[in-house]
């Protein structure tokens, strides 16, 4: 019989940079979310990436902002993504591909995941602000980079139109966590590792 348990990983990382503590459900009965990173947009686009992705999520995160946003944001993406890595552990039954377009207003962006072992993030998409908030939006692309090296996925993520940044980049949050819920989703009558090799 296909263990199905629910997938869960807790990551801490210290730097003399940042502090961080990240937990992420896969399989919460419920989206959860409770995100305290100190840049008020990212922890907007972590609760509805739980929310729309229906994941469990929290981070709580201290960083130099006194410096700049970078390394808070960078180094919360590769929290998630080494959380994703454990959480999947030996991805038995995924459908490790996942797809999702979504739109928010005149805004339209598209993710697609393949949970491959394999580390490559293709990110077209272009911001006119230099900030939303106290985002800064060049590491929107960074983010997903530290998410897409340290899970060791494949990540395509495009904003196929827009005029408002706030609306660009939450559509491409939420196309990812509905990309991503696609993709770690299990089919105990499916292959145990939908991969030729064997091994993801």
């Amino acid at each position: 019989m296909a263990d199905l348990s629910p997938r869960s990983a807790t990551v801490e990382r210290r730097t003399a940079e940042t502090a961080i503590r990240l937990t992420l459900d896969l399989d919460a009965a419920a989206p959860t979310y409770a995100n305290a990173t100190g840049v008020g947009f990212l922890d907007h686009m972590l609760d509805l990436f739980a929310r729309h992705g229906r994941f469990g999520l929290t981070v709580e995160a201290e960083g130099d902002l006194h410096v700049d946003d970078h390394h808070t944001v960078e180094d919360v993406g590769i929290c998630l993504g080494q959380a994703l890595g454990e959480a999947l552990g030996d991805k038995a039954f995924i459908t490790r591909y996942g797809a999702a377009t979504v739109p928010m207003d005149e805004a339209l962006a598209r993710a697609v995941f393949d949970l491959s072992g394999r580390a490559y993030l293709v990110f077209e998409a272009h911001f006119d602000r230099e900030r939303v908030g106290d985002l800064s939006t060049e590491l929107v692309e960074h983010f997903w980079w530290s998410v897409a090296e340290h899970a060791r996925l494949t990540l395509h993520l495009d904003v196929l139109r827009g005029m408002n940044d706030h609306h660009r980049i939450e559509a491409l949050f939420k196309a990812a966590a509905r990309a991503l819920r696609q993709a770690v989703d299990r089919d105990p009558a499916g292959d145990r590792l939908p991969s030729t090799k064997e091994a993801l």
